[in-house]
């Protein structure tokens, strides 16, 4: 199984949402953060090109920030996703 991972900073409210709509769908995640760890900032840009977070992979998917995870979750892609 992939795992699913968010690259989160518990300061950044859109993290929080995302922690908190997983949760709620009962999805496992594992929160990898990158507050001061320019090591993990760099490895962020270097699988996603953005430099925000949180970015959210489900099943090794990239999934994107928050407005992305609750758009796909909205449109039912999410349990294709997950199942996948």
């Amino acid at each position: 199984m992939k795992k699913n991972i968010v690259y989160c900073s518990d300061s950044c409210p859109f993290c929080q949402r995302a922690y908190k709509l997983l949760g709620d769908r009962g999805i496992p995640f594992k929160k990898i953060y990158v507050d001061g760890k320019q090591h993990m900032w760099n490895e962020l840009r270097e699988k996603t090109g953005k430099n925000t977070v949180p970015q959210i992979f489900i099943n090794g998917s990239h999934i994107g920030g928050f407005n992305e995870l609750y758009a796909t979750n909205l449109s039912g892609k999410l349990d294709e996703i997950v199942n996948a």
